[in-house]
């Protein structure tokens, strides 16, 4: 160990320092230990929020193949498919359309397809093609609008069609529908989201409802989308994620009912 000396001070001046110095030091010793001891509660304590945090988040789980569409099952447990966009529209008339399945869309230019799926062939619900009616006027561009009712008509699978009247011509999402349409009028623009064990889930009041009880309702209001959705986490919980939530609620803002 070395030990610095004043040369311009005296021995026992010098060592008189060192001694006021170590004794200043020792003093100090106790408050370090507590400070020692504080720091080590608050590292352990920061170290059991971090190990209990990720509890309270939903693990997002790999995506099924239909949550690129707007999706939800039905109270009778039906699955119900909607375009988000053109694209989605089109691939999803295209590709998983089936003879036995229902086709919904609002009476408005550029409003998603809605499509029950009915694999079994069975009948379908009047409550099933209700909830498909008001996903189909919810999701529509009516609902930025602020309408607050619309029709919908639903028809069968093979009067849908890719094929235009001779000189006409059908851009990307856009189907033609021939025959008799079968209609859903006045029906309430309204939708929800809810939480799960398993997760997010959206759509109609009646199908979110039947699934949770720990659910938020909306209808077309002036709440910008984003707003929108920290408001339903804050009634959800920090378990709802704000990207999921935006994914449930339909374009165009909106108000908690």
């Amino acid at each position: 160990m070395e030990v610095a000396f004043d040369l311009r001070k005296s021995l026992p001046d010098n060592a008189k320092g060192h001694y006021e110095r170590a004794k200043k030091l020792k003093d100090k010793i106790p408050g370090l230990e507590i400070a020692i001891r504080d720091s080590k509660r608050k590292l352990e304590s920061a170290a059991v929020e971090a190990e209990i945090k990720p509890e309270k988040m939903i693990r997002k789980a790999e995506r099924k193949w239909f949550e690129k569409f707007r999706w939800f099952e039905t109270r009778n447990g039906m699955l119900v498919l909607g375009g988000r966009d053109a694209t989605t529209n089109e691939i999803l008339v295209k590709k998983h359309l089936e003879p036995k399945d229902l086709v919904f869309h609002a009476d408005v230019t550029g409003a998603p397809f809605f499509i029950v799926k009915n694999p079994g062939g069975t009948e379908v619900p009047d409550e099933a093609k209700r909830e498909a009616a008001t996903a189909a006027a919810s999701y529509s561009r009516l609902w930025a609008s602020g309408t607050g009712s619309a029709d919908v008509f639903e028809v069968d699978p093979e009067q849908v069609s890719k094929t235009p009247p001779a000189g006409e011509y059908l851009t990307k999402g856009a189907f033609m529908i021939y025959g008799q349409k079968r209609w859903h009028k006045d029906v309430i623009l309204k939708a929800a989201v809810g939480l799960t064990e398993d997760g997010l889930i959206g759509g109609p009041v009646e199908s979110v409802a039947n699934k949770t009880k720990d659910y938020v309702t909306v209808q077309p209001g002036d709440t910008p989308t984003g707003q929108l959705a920290k408001k339903i986490r804050i009634r959800l919980g920090d378990r709802a994620q704000l990207d999921e939530i935006q994914r449930f609620l339909p374009a165009g803002g909106g108000r908690l009912v």
